[in-house]
């Protein structure tokens, strides 16, 4: 909105024309969405008290989690508030790509929304059952999918990071690669969000490595020069993944250890999808599966833990997501949190690398 509003102005003064720089509008959105976040988050927790809306725990989970019985849940709420506040705000809104990933934010947010609810309703922790999420999820995905089909080029290839004009050819089964990426990601994040503060410093780095490759594949000089494929467009996403990070950050002031309030499946779904859009629509899917190496690795977990004990009956982890594995080794939460931290911040280095190595 103050895109179109600068360039309206810019007739009167020159000055104005800063505000059509991307980079500068980044920055802008990131700090926009933190304050927003900030402030939205006292109201939000304040009226979730008021309502006694607090997250059940899993009976079958580590034993220091009961002490967190009565935290108010549904804190992805001001996440998103502040994601489309800042983003409305500072991004082009004549940019189909951003709609596109509001509405992959929205529509995952509504089946989080309707997950947390049920949660709450019936003071359990199972939710919408997982046949009925993940067909929800499936049918979002779609409509995400097909609206990207009307904007970009047709792609059947998927670029492998570090070499130089290197693709795996897919064929017809991209939309299902794709479909993974998005909804694989959406519950990748949503599985670890299982300690304070873990899931959403994670999803913080990602957004802005995810924008960083935004903003270069939306840039034909320096897509050009590093051998990166260049989308029409796709530097604007660079605006909502800054929103996304700074909103992040904001909320980790509420959510560190102890937590005030949960993010649950409305602020983890959600945001999981986005950044999976993102990397569908900059062609970076495997090097977003590096940089959210932590959720891949916690979702992983979860399958090989299912397999292992329908195959064998035995569990190779003590439990899982893997971040309960550690609790119950004895690593103290806050030691967890630190150090999935420090590997999300390697891996988002590591990814980033590949926009030189080739």
């Amino acid at each position: 909105m103050f895109e179109y509003l600068a360039q309206q102005l810019t007739q009167w003064h020159s000055g104005f024309a800063v505000f059509g720089y991307i980079t500068l509008r980044s920055v802008l959105a990131a700090l926009t969405g933190l304050v927003l976040s900030l402030v939205l988050g006292p109201i939000v927790i304040r009226r979730l008290r008021l309502s006694s809306l607090a997250q059940p725990v899993r009976n079958d989970g580590p034993s220091s989690h009961f002490s967190k019985i009565g935290t108010p849940t549904l804190g992805g709420v001001p996440i998103l508030l502040a994601v489309f506040g800042s983003t409305l705000l500072w991004a082009e809104l004549s940019n189909a790509y951003i709609w596109v990933v509001l509405g992959a934010t929205a529509s995952f947010g509504f089946i989080g929304l309707a997950d947390d609810y049920r949660k709450l309703a019936l003071r359990t922790s199972a939710g919408l059952s997982s046949r009925f999420k993940f067909l929800l999820q499936t049918l979002a995905a779609i409509l995400v999918l097909a609206a990207l089909s009307q904007i970009g080029e047709p792609r059947d290839t998927v670029l492998i990071p570090y070499f130089k004009d290197l693709y795996l050819p897919l064929g017809i089964l991209f939309p299902v690669f794709a479909w993974i990426v998005i909804v694989g990601s959406s519950n990748g994040v949503n599985l670890t969000d299982g300690l304070d503060g873990l899931a959403i410093m994670p999803v913080a780095i990602a957004a802005a490595a995810l924008g960083l490759f935004s903003w270069v594949a939306g840039n034909a000089i320096f897509s050009n020069y590093l051998g990166v494929p260049y989308v029409a467009g796709a530097g604007e996403l660079m605006v909502i993944c800054a929103a996304i990070g700074g909103a992040g950050l904001g909320f980790l002031w509420f959510n560190s250890y102890p937590a005030q309030v949960f993010m649950g499946d409305v602020g983890a779904l959600s945001l999981g999808a986005a950044l999976g859009t993102v990397a569908i629509i900059v062609r970076q899917e495997i090097a977003w599966a590096i940089v959210g190496g932590i959720f891949v690795m916690e979702a992983v977990s979860v399958m090989v833990q299912v397999a292992s004990f329908r195959l064998t009956g035995k569990r190779l982890f003590r439990m899982a997501p893997m971040h309960h594995h550690f609790e119950l080794k004895g690593w103290p939460e806050p030691k967890i949190i630190v150090r999935f931290w420090i590997v999300s911040v390697v891996l988002a280095l590591v990814a980033l690398a590949s926009l030189k190595i080739r």
